[in-house]
């Protein structure tokens, strides 16, 4: 049993790191992120292995990098079909696909979720760090609608404090709803 948890929790980590570095890379393109940067540098070196022979096969559509984000869904569902042979559930490619989009999803929320906490730390201790211009630029998407809706108050920008609770909202009650609700 301690040996199935041990292979379980590493098969995670492996695959989920690996899936997050693809996912980032995929929403640093698809937000015209610089990849001029010590994130994006590392981005870059840890998943050209995969990524550049791929794109030879499907190639990107505009700021849509299809082969990195295809890359992604593919380890979720290497991961699900393996996590299952080794609980010895019986084979079901249709839900291991479902998970891994959830699992692809989730990923997502969690560079959302983590970009705006750095950026937000950032702001406090050091606005002018480097990395900080990459964050602002990749959470954009999710703090621009926000800071027009939700104007500064008192000179206070809340419009981070929403968006965290509005991702972990999404990652702990939306997403494993939708994905245990309807298979």
């Amino acid at each position: 049993m301690m040996l199935q948890n041990m292979t379980t929790f590493l098969l995670n980590a492996a695959f989920g790191i690996l899936t997050f570095l693809l996912v980032l890379r995929f929403l640093m393109q698809w937000t015209r992120t610089s990849f001029q940067n010590p994130l994006g540098q590392m981005t870059m070196a840890l998943t050209d292995f995969m990524v550049k022979p791929t794109r030879k096969l499907i190639r990107p559509i505009k700021q849509w990098d299809l082969s990195t984000l295809l890359l992604a869904l593919l380890m979720q569902i290497i991961l699900f079909a393996l996590l299952a042979l080794l609980a010895g559930a019986p084979a079901s490619p249709l839900f291991w696909v479902w998970q891994a989009v959830f699992g692809v999803l989730a990923q997502m929320v969690d560079v959302f979720f983590y970009a705006i906490l750095l950026m937000a730390i950032l702001s406090w201790v050091n606005p002018y760090s480097p990395i900080y211009g990459v964050l602002n630029q990749l959470s954009a998407p999710i703090l621009d609608p926000l800071r027009r809706m939700l104007p500064p108050i008192q000179g206070f920008d809340f419009s981070a404090l929403v968006a965290l609770i509005l991702l972990q909202m999404v990652s702990h009650i939306v997403l494993p709803g939708l994905a245990t609700g309807i298979l």
